[in-house]
């Protein structure tokens, strides 16, 4: 896709990413390093936590929905600029096997 300039972008255009899958190992992993809280560490230690198994940090989310921003066919001119963020939620834990897509829909 061509890059766009924000003039360019019209209410209701939709832009969309491909997929990853999410693995266990790479759950533990990025917890180990930037967030080692028992539920991001363990399965077995998971089970016994408000999640109820192994979840993926919401900071590890975050940082795989940049990647399928970044790769999507969204691309603003000049890059995607973190400037702010207003809102951020995780209404769902992240589990293994999971895979992920993103939609950017310009309001």
């Amino acid at each position: 896709m061509i890059e766009v300039f924000l003039e360019d972008l019209e209410p209701g255009q939709i832009f969309s990413s491909g997929t990853v899958r999410v693995e266990a190992e790479e759950i533990i992993g990025f917890a180990g390093r930037y967030d080692p809280q028992l539920f991001h560490l363990s399965e077995a230690t998971a089970k016994n936590t408000f999640f109820r198994g192994l979840a993926a940090s919401g900071w590890h989310t975050a940082a795989l929905t940049m990647k399928l921003l970044v790769e999507s066919d969204f691309k603003p001119a000049g890059g995607l600029i973190g400037a702010s963020l207003e809102d951020l939620r995780w209404p769902r834990p992240v589990r293994p096997g999971d895979e992920l897509k993103i939609n950017v829909e310009i309001l």
